[in-house]
Order: structure tokens, then C-alpha cells, then sequence
């Protein structure tokens, strides 16, 4: 077993919420920078591949459709801000960590409740 595999359920699925969040801004953020940035009309194509990768991943949640989705915008909320500083180069403000937080909270109320 690698050092880096997850061991816990709540890892795993909180991992697999992150991988959906990065596949759906990708899928996202091609076609942004094609509109509004100029850049090539091939940069659709891993667009639509990405946002492919999106909804299957979303199957692999172990959840009701509603609760995954629901819980999935906490982590995407983190990884759209994280994108925000990684990628465009925007340092997130104070109040970006503290909706993180709070986001954060909310996801973990949602997906990791009692069954």
C-alpha cells in the first residue's frame, strides 16, 4: 500500500470530492479562457473531455444524488478558490478562507452524517 492511499472512507470520498471539483473547473475554465481570453477553439476539446470525467466521477459517490451533490459544493467552493490563487495567481482574502471554512463545515455536515 503507497504512503499517499487514503485509508479511511472519509478520506476517500473527501479525495473523490476533490478530484470532481477539479475535473468540473477544468471543464469550466478551458471554455472561459476560449471566450473571453482568446485562446485556441481546441482547448474545447479537454473541456468536454474533462466535463465528461465530471459526471462519471459523480457516480462514484456512495450517496443519494441530492446529498452528493449538495455536499460536493463545500469542496467545490475550497477548490475554486484554490484554483483561483494556483492558477490565476489571486491570493484569496480573508474572507475567502473563512467561506471555506464555513463551506467545509457544511459539506462534512452533510456527507459524513450518521446512516
Amino acid at each position: 500500500m503507497s504512503a499517499f492511499a487514503p485509508t479511511t472512507p472519509l478520506m476517500k470520498t473527501f479525495l473523490l470530492f476533490v478530484v470532481t471539483a477539479l475535473a468540473e473547473i477544468v471543464g469550466c475554465y478551458l471554455p472561459y479562457r476560449w471566450l473571453r481570453e482568446g485562446a485556441s477553439a481546441w482547448w474545447l476539446v479537454p473541456a468536454a473531455a474533462s466535463l465528461t470525467l465530471f459526471a462519471w466521477l459523480l457516480t462514484l459517490h456512495p450517496s443519494a444524488a441530492g446529498r452528493t451533490y449538495a455536499a460536493y459544493g463545500g469542496v467545490y467552493v475550497c477548490v475554486a478558490i484554490l484554483w483561483l490563487w494556483g492558477v490565476e495567481a489571486i491570493r484569496p482574502s480573508p474572507w475567502d478562507w473563512a467561506g471555506i471554512a464555513f463551506t467545509l463545515a457544511g459539506m462534512a455536515l452533510i456527507a459524513f452524517q450518521p446512516r
